[in-house]
């Protein structure tokens, strides 16, 4: 299975074919549909076992949708996604029990994610608890699961209001390690933390998965966060893939207009290095109503005619040694 923006070197262990999912837009005593929101509207990837695919981009943009549904957390309009070469959307229930030992989540605000009042321990067991696993195996567990994130087991006990915002989110980033999975999804796990807190937690996943050979699909809007843990990278805008590439060639040689100005608007720890800015001009369009042809051309500084007509595909381009795909007619 290959699709736009794919790779076919290595074990693919996700493989993401154009995922679209539309929220009903709904008014009037009848609640009758009076439109449709697009927030993921064809987006196609792959990751390898054991790699990190960072997705970043604006706010609403479609990224946090993409990982949940995935997850089938929530269900998605249409598109395929297959992990371990298994069609997600077409589990029952009993298969799709089983398959979520293997696709945890890490939420973002690491508070509400978890219940005040309940003891850490328990909401750590409760996922345990759904698949059988209980009682003194479910203890040795949670204590493991504690260590590995940093944390002492006697914390079990205490809840939530009692740890700082770094220390629910080890207790989150526990929880979803404790069924032992091959892919975790990141939804923004660090945003609502410190940047002394963040490099910590970042940290922390990178050596979980160098230990467990985890898969990280790790959603973020701060391009150094993703810098910093992603092996390949994709760039959103408005429900679609508009650029992705290995790390290192996608922010030393950004192709698509959007993924330049995300880019150049990253700060340089240094008074003496000036960086050009590029600044967009009007507000990102509604995806209850996007524009014709490119989605990004009312405020892409290159548009021509024709990007209002045509709509990109993600297509490979740049070198042939390099796996670098963008959503663009004016990229060779």
């Amino acid at each position: 299975m290959t699709t736009n923006g794919s790779t076919n070197n290595g074990d693919v262990l996700l493989d993401v074919q154009g995922l679209v999912k539309h929220f009903p837009v709904r008014h009037g005593i009848l609640q009758r549909v009076a439109g449709w929101v697009k927030a993921v509207d064809g987006v196609s990837f792959q990751i390898r076992r054991g790699e990190t695919l960072g997705l970043v981009g604006e706010s609403g943009c479609g990224k946090t949708t993409v990982g949940r549904s995935i997850l089938r957390l929530i269900e998605p309009t249409a598109g395929k996604v297959y992990f371990q070469d298994k069609d997600v959307a077409h589990l029952d229930k009993p298969e799709l029990k089983a398959m979520r030992k293997d696709m945890q989540i890490i939420f973002q605000d690491p508070f509400s994610s978890l219940d005040p009042r309940m003891p850490i321990g328990t909401s750590i067991q409760e996922g345990l608890n759904v698949h059988g696993i209980k009682g003194d195996e479910a203890d040795k567990i949670v204590r493991r699961v504690l260590e590995e994130v940093g944390m002492h087991p006697e914390h079990a006990r205490r809840y939530p209001h009692e740890f700082s915002g770094g220390q629910r989110q080890r207790i989150g980033i526990a929880r979803a390690l404790a069924l032992r999975p091959k892919l975790i999804v990141c939804d923004e796990p660090v945003s609502a933390l410190d940047l002394s807190i963040q490099s910590q937690v970042l940290n922390l996943l990178d050596d979980l998965q160098k230990e467990h050979g985890l898969t990280y699909l790790f959603i973020a809007h701060n391009l150094s966060v993703v810098e910093h843990i992603s092996d390949r990278v994709g760039v959103m805008y408005l429900g679609k893939l508009v650029e992705l590439a290995d790390r290192a060639e996608l922010f030393a040689n950004p192709l698509h207009p959007y993924t330049k100005a995300l880019i150049s608007a990253i700060p340089i720890p240094d008074p003496t290095v000036k960086r050009d800015r590029i600044i967009l001009e009007g507000d990102v369009p509604s995806p209850l109503n996007p524009p014709d042809g490119c989605n990004f051309h009312p405020r892409c500084p290159i548009a021509v005619a024709r990007c209002s007509q045509e709509e990109p595909e993600l297509r490979r381009v740049g070198s042939a040694s390099t796996e670098h795909y963008a959503a663009c007619l004016l990229v060779d």
